[in-house]
């Protein structure tokens, strides 16, 4: 069992490698970004990774207060699926109105590796694996489909 410190500590090392991992690769639009912090330039959108001792996640994540905005912004995600499934290469999964882990509202489309855990070293190779293409096409996707997101701005 790690102390809340030795969590702490892990995670910010996990994503500090990561982040130097990935820091070389540029965005579709050719550009250098930050892609732990990744900005959709929409408010209450968010592209979304995330570890802990069971399994990553990475996903796209809806958080509008109002629950009809909400809707449309997944709704008009919908509109683009087989753009999105195209550039990611797999099916991801779809919810509106999932709750998160603070019992919030929230829509999201995401995918899940199982199995693995990011306290353990042995893992990150397998981490970084998961999260780095999927990062890379989620930009492809959004250098697509942004402008049809506009209207939320």
């Amino acid at each position: 069992m790690y102390s809340k410190d030795q969590v702490s500590q892990l995670k910010q090392e996990f994503w500090t490698a990561f982040g130097q991992y990935i820091a070389p690769q540029l965005s579709a639009e050719g550009l250098r970004i930050n892609w732990i912090n990744y900005k959709t330039g929409i408010k209450h959108l968010f592209f979304k990774m995330q570890a802990d001792k069971r399994q990553a996640t990475i996903g796209i994540e809806i958080t509008h207060p109002d629950a009809g905005m909400q809707e449309l912004v997944f709704e008009q995600f919908k509109e683009f699926k087989k753009l999105f499934e195209a550039q990611v290469q797999e099916e991801w999964e779809w919810e509106l109105g999932a709750v998160d882990e603070y019992g919030k509202k929230i829509s999201r489309i995401y995918t899940v590796l199982p199995g693995v855990s990011i306290f353990k070293k042995e893992d990150w190779p397998a981490l970084i694996s998961f999260f780095k293409p999927r990062m890379i096409a989620l930009d492809e996707f959004w250098n697509d489909a942004q402008h049809s997101f506009d209207v939320f701005k």
